[in-house]
Formats: C-alpha cells, sequence, structure tokens
C-alpha cells in the first residue's frame, strides 16, 4: 500500500513547513534528495547495512538468528545483561530483502508526506523515538511473558529487527498533524491525506495480529509496531498547537517534545530492568 500516493503537496525548501509556504508538486521532481534528506538518508543507511551484511555471508533472503544478533537485532536477555545499544541497531536491521524492501517502500512513502511537516531533524528523532519504543515494548513483553510464564521464557532469546516500529511510529506521528486545519493544503485533501495514513495503520496492525491467531510461518513483532505507533501518536499531540506558529518557537516545542520522550523511554528501560 502507498500511504502517501494520494499526495500532491511537499515543501521542499523548508527545514520546517512555515504557514506561508505554498503547495508543490512532490511527485513531479521524482526521487529528489533535496526534497526529503532526511528520509532518503534513512533509506540509504538500511540499504547499506543490509548490503554490507550480505557482502559478509549473510543469506540475502533468510538471516540466521546467529547472523541477526552478530550485526545488532534486538534480543531481549542480552540487551537486559547491559546491550542496550541494540534498541537503536535493531531498527536498521532486517530480516531478508522482502522484509527491507517493504519496510523501506513504506518508510519511503509516509516520509515524502511527513519530512515537510517535522523537518529533517524532527525526520530523523521521530524514526529513532519511535524505532526504540517499539523495540521496548516488543522488550517489555518478552519480560512480563516470561514472569507470568515460565514455558514463555525462549522469546526472551529471539532477535527482533527491521524498521516498521519506526514506520508506524511515523504513521501515529502523522494522524495527528495532519489533523491541524491551518496548514496550507485544502482541507478535504488533507482529510484524504490522514485518512490514508489511517489506513495504512489499520491494515498493517490487522495483517500481524491476524498472523497469532493463523499459522502463516511468519513472525510479527507486533508490540514493536504498537510501541511505535503509540509514541508517534504521543509525540503528535504537544506539536500540533505549534505546527504554523513560526519555526522559531516549532523548533522550540519539537526538542522539548523528543528530549521528554527520550526520558520517559529512559526511565522506562530503567524499570525494565530491575523488573527482574
Amino acid at each position: 500500500m502507498d500511504p502517501a500516493g494520494q499526495s500532491s503537496y511537499s515543501a521542499p525548501e523548508a527545514e520546517v513547513l512555515p504557514p506561508e509556504t505554498q503547495p508543490q508538486n512532490r511527485r513531479s521532481s521524482g526521487w529528489n534528495f533535496l526534497a526529503a534528506p532526511a528520509t532518503y538518508t534513512l533509506v540509504g543507511v538500511n540499504c547499506a547495512v543490509f548490503a554490507w551484511m550480505v557482502l559478509h555471508g549473510v543469506s540475502p533472503t533468510l538471516p540466521s538468528s546467529r547472523d541477526l544478533q552478530h550485526y545488532g537485532a534486538n534480543i531481549s536477555v542480552l540487551v537486559l545483561e547491559g546491550q542496550w545499544w541494540r534498541l537503536l541497531t535493531a531498527m536498521f536491521v532486517h530480516v531478508g530483502m522482502l522484509h527491507l524492501a517493504t519496510n523501506m517502500w513504506c518508510l519511503w512513502n509516509l516520509g515524502l508526506l511527513g519530512e515537510p511537516l517535522l523537518g529533517r531533524r524532527g525526520m530523523i528523532f521521530v524514526y529513532i523515538l519511535t524505532g526504540a519504543a517499539g523495540n521496548l515494548l516488543s522488550m517489555a513483553f518478552n519480560v512480563m511473558a516470561c514472569i507470568w510464564d515460565r514455558d514463555w521464557c525462549p522469546l526472551m532469546g529471539s532477535a527482533g529487527a527491521g524498521a516498521s516500529g519506526a514506520v508506524f511510529g511515523l504513521a501515529g506521528i502523522l494522524i495527528v498533524l495532519l489533523s491541524n486545519r491551518n496548514l496550507p493544503i485544502p482541507w478535504p485533501e488533507l482529510k484524504k491525506l490522514r485518512g490514508s495514513v489511517i489506513q495504512f495503520a489499520i491494515l498493517n496492525l490487522a495483517i500481524g495480529l491476524a498472523t497469532m491467531v493463523f499459522d502463516t510461518g511468519i513472525h510479527i513483532d507486533n508490540m514493536a509496531h504498537v510501541g511505535g505507533f503509540v509514541c508517534g501518536l504521543a509525540m503528535g499531540f504537544p506539536l500540533l498547537p505549534r505546527m504554523t506558529s513560526g519555526r522559531e518557537k516549532y523548533l522550540t516545542r519539537q526538542t522539548v517534545t523528543f528530549l521528554g520522550a527520550g526520558l520517559v523511554l529512559a526511565l522506562f528501560g530503567y524499570w525494565l530492568a530491575h523488573l527482574r
């Protein structure tokens, strides 16, 4: 699904979309790095990490758990032993070419829609914070399941990887930001864009839940999706009132929001580390 396929607008020259910016046609510029540099950079880093893995002998279609562990996947038991960096590296590691392609397609489409609203810096921080939130919630689920029932403890050693938590986080924050009627986009078009993102989130969450009910042979980390999505929604609400109040005020609100989100995630991780 192309969550931004119905859009016709962007602000390629602006770091953060100011009230006076005139909408421009995004698709007519094609693959224009300058239109969304943070989005293209994130896609490039993900692809580079995957290429690095493949060039060092990792299967491009079915990496082993050992390979994923070596390149930074999110493994709960290792994170709790002190390897907290895995919460960040895991969002750049993918389980095969198809996994990478689907995530990068969604990231590219949502990024082209979201970066004019968030700015380059905002796009990077949303990706990192929501991706980390998804990995934290996934780990929390594994820890709680193990405490509740020892039969679930093998989950503590399972490898989680991919950008999907961050992709859902971007969808979450866009659902909030696209509800601002003061943006220089006609409301019917804005409503259509927002509806497209909502459909994307609902459809993909439903697919993830379906894999828990039906044995499809596909493992989807639904907790990572939910964690990223909720974090994105939560960060969107404090940004919403400042979107069209001027660049300086908007950037200040972003800084406070991102620092606050980072602090909450750090405190949640600290609580989780001392739970067992």
